[in-house]
């Protein structure tokens, strides 16, 4: 899978991807145990193409690389790479991209009435309080989180 970078700020770089090409790895099906080996194991024939298993909408899905540690009690943290589709309906509660202000976040978006607030997942961040007087932009939501360890 190729990417092209789009954009970049202190928070959050954004790639566009190249679905078109395939990479089929072997995958254990039938889930892999915590315990002792299985014998099966030594008979992986399935495989997973990671394309067709994370990007469901190719045209509208982009990556974004996690700078910095404002969502970390949600489980991202500095450095994962986010999987954000652009044609899914912005839901309350959900996890997003943000543009606020020329700015990208990622942040739980919590909406009500007239106020969206960009909400963090962290204590030592303040939750965002926009109105219409912002130049905000729910940009896309995140689908997927692919851990860096």
């Amino acid at each position: 899978m190729k990417t092209q970078k789009l954009y970049k700020s202190k928070v959050l770089e954004i790639y566009k991807a190249d679905t078109r090409t395939v990479l089929s790895l072997p995958v254990v099906d039938n889930g892999i145990s915590a315990g002792f080996p299985s014998p099966a194991d030594d008979f992986l024939d399935n495989s997973i193409d990671l394309n067709k298993e994370f990007i469901k909408n190719p045209s509208t899905t982009f990556f974004g690389r996690v700078k910095g540690d404002s969502m970390i009690n949600a489980g991202l943290s500095h450095g994962d790479l986010l999987i954000v589709d652009r044609s899914l309906e912005t839901v309350d509660n959900k996890i997003a991209v943000c543009h606020i202000d020329g700015e990208f976040l990622v942040k739980r978006i919590k909406i009500e009435k007239d106020i969206v607030w960009l909400i963090a997942e962290n204590d030592k961040y303040k939750p965002i309080k926009t109105t219409k007087d912002n130049d905000l932009l729910i940009w896309g939501i995140v689908t997927t989180v692919i851990k860096s360890v």
